[in-house]
């Protein structure tokens, strides 16, 4: 198994990184402004949707201010039982947020795409957080030939 790894720091507290993951007006605000659900309920399921296809989330865990965790419930079969997770830690006046796309299988060419495309909408979860205005899909950069 292989993992995507992304480190950020973010000019913030804890708790405002905390809500963007866990609200929908949070995650539409950096990652899809097609974003359903419940992020803040255990057990529920968060539908994100883009132009390219789209991906269903089960919420596994939530600890207030330190860690999120879902699970890739539907979407590409690439993506089917991997982990996705934020772990939050406080250092002066950054959030620390360590992403982990954790239980792929290999790294096929998918896994590099979706490598770059996380670090992409990490920067826009940072900008959401630090200036108000993020670049969820449709806005967010393009690295690809299919959209």
């Amino acid at each position: 198994m292989v993992d995507i790894l992304h480190r950020v720091g973010i000019k913030s507290s804890v708790s405002e990184v905390y809500t963007a993951l866990t609200t929908t007006e949070g995650l539409a605000g950096w990652y899809t402004t097609d974003t359903k659900g419940e992020g803040n309920d255990l057990g529920g399921v968060l539908q994100f949707r883009f132009e390219a296809g789209g991906f269903d989330m089960k919420v596994l865990e939530l600890d207030p201010g330190k860690r999120v965790l879902w699970e890739v419930v539907d979407g590409p079969e690439e993506w089917i039982g991997t982990h996705v997770s934020w772990d939050l830690a406080q250092a002066d006046e950054h959030a620390i947020v360590l992403f982990k796309h954790a239980g792929w299988r290999e790294p096929v060419e998918f896994m590099h795409h979706c490598s770059t495309k996380w670090a992409v909408f990490m920067m826009s979860l940072k900008s959401l957080i630090e200036t108000g205005k993020g670049a969820p899909e449709p806005d967010d950069v393009k690295i690809d030939n299919w959209n």
